[in-house]
């Protein structure tokens, strides 16, 4: 659809480093060599043979498999970046791609970081300035604390003034980390704690957010993109409500219960939201749809998402070349016209981990691997290859399975078929638990929520287990 290669100009960046691993940095060195622009790996001692090494253009070892002493490692990433000549880093989603200490030493650097500006990243980084912020531009929010909660004695003010249920949130992570849901009030002060201490645990502040806990409520997200000229195009919904311990699972888009009108006008709030934000490059607004279709800002991810991919497939636009356009300093160049709906696309994350055991991962070596791709409508965005080895170190994720077609009820039928196709052996995956959640009557409908998983399936399974015990 669009005429990338019009890009090679004299901004577009000649060498690009991409500070992550996996399916996405894969993904980035492709787009990077769609557009003639060198890629440079950075990786641990555990990824040496990975697939995205052998991609890059130039591949660099930055430290050991512990995350601290490669991927989250600043100085070393930074260094690499200068060492190899590249004019830009792109950090793919996780590791420090929302990190602003190191948006900032890049910047310090003179090397482009493809995201947001550090200060957008901070603010939005803490849940409670991110509300107040979004308040202020007319995006609704969920009735909660006007900011961080430091105390147990804060939190029951809070949470007695605007109701139980509550949700108890970590206001500086994510991830599923440092959440707990709260029924009464006699279960507040041991949950907070727990929350508090996963929190300082996972992201060195133990500050705490409490909001309502809606019920029922459907994971809604919308994309967007801005660039430095004041255009910015909301792309259309995902909806990511199966969920298994606070992560997603299957997402897809579009919602099947949202209406074009609801769309268009979800998409301005986001639209008129960026552009008072001064926001620039790409980022997520995530939201919680009750069952009346009223919608509450939850936070808003401040760069590429894992899902992205379905949005790709349902517009024809490539998001990570949308990127690095705006990051050169040109002008998207496409418009909110051709981010129309395309059809339906679905996506399953396909994780070495054991539904049956709590959804642990399971590291281990891949020994025979069969992705059922070549068919129409069939992406499958992966890391890994036969003989591969799934590391404890990281991420569980094996691959991206994504189908899109032009009806969602053929797109279900084909998901089915790749999944009893997909051939995997040496570690344990959740292969037949995706299978199972799309062959459900709820999600055929539509009309599952994020409490579906946990509520649903897996109560029905412990209840046939207690069954079989008796």
């Amino acid at each position: 659809m669009f005429n990338w290669n019009k890009l090679r100009g004299e901004y577009m960046f000649k060498k690009v480093l991409v500070a992550n691993r996996g399916e996405i940095a894969v993904q980035i060195i492709r787009a990077l060599h769609d557009m003639d622009i060198e890629a440079v790996a950075v990786y641990s001692s555990a990824d040496k043979d990975s697939l995205f090494v052998h991609l890059a253009d130039e591949a660099i070892c930055i430290g050991g498999p512990q995350p601290s002493d490669s991927y989250l490692n600043m100085t070393q990433i930074v260094s690499a970046a200068t060492l190899t000549g590249c004019e830009a880093i792109h950090p793919g989603y996780g590791f420090l791609s929302e990190n602003a200490e190191f948006v900032e030493l890049c910047e310090s650097c003179h090397i482009k970081f493809i995201g947001p500006s550090h200060k957008l990243i901070s603010l939005m980084g803490d849940k409670a300035n991110a509300r107040e912020a979004m308040k202020s531009a007319g995006v609704p929010v969920i009735p909660g604390s006007e900011g961080d909660v430091t105390s147990i004695d804060q939190g029951e003010k809070i949470a007695e003034k605007i109701g139980f249920p509550v949700l108890l949130k970590s206001a500086a992570g994510g991830g599923g980390k440092g959440i707990r849901e709260v029924d009464r009030p006699d279960q507040l002060r041991d949950a907070f704690e727990q929350a508090q201490r996963e929190a300082k645990a996972s992201f060195n502040d133990d500050s705490m957010y409490v909001e309502k806990l809606i019920r029922n409520a459907k994971h809604v997200e919308m994309q967007v993109i801005a660039d430095d000229f004041g255009n910015v195009v909301y792309l259309p919904e995902r909806d990511c409500s199966l969920q298994r311990n606070h992560q997603k699972v299957i997402e897809e888009s579009p919602c099947v219960l949202i209406s074009p009108a609801e769309r268009k006008k979800l998409g301005e709030i986001v639209a008129h939201a960026t552009l008072k934000l001064g926001y620039t490059n790409t980022g997520t607004y995530e939201f919680l749809m009750d069952e009346t279709h009223h919608f509450y800002f939850m936070e808003m991810n401040t760069r590429l998402q894992v899902e992205h991919t379905i949005t790709e497939e349902v517009t024809g636009i490539e998001l990570v070349k949308g990127q690095l356009e705006v990051a050169s300093g040109e002008k998207l160049s496409f418009s909110q016209a051709d981010a129309a709906v395309k059809g339906h696309a679905l996506e399953c994350r396909l994780n070495a981990e054991d539904p049956e055991n709590n959804f642990a991962p399971q590291p281990g070596k891949i020994n025979h691997l069969f992705f059922p791709d070549g068919s129409l409508g069939v992406r499958i965005d992966s890391g890994v290859t036969n003989g591969s080895f799934i590391s404890p170190f990281y991420d569980s994720m094996i691959a991206k399975l994504i189908v899109h077609l032009n009806d969602r009820d053929a797109v279900i039928a084909k998901m089915r078929r790749v999944l009893g196709e997909l051939e995997i052996t040496g570690v344990t995956t959740n292969q037949a638990f995706l299978y199972e959640l799309i062959s459900t009557d709820r999600f055929k409908k539509g009309t599952y929520s994020t409490s579906f998983i946990e509520n649903d399936v897996l109560a029905n399974r412990r209840g046939l287990d207690v069954a079989k015990s008796v």
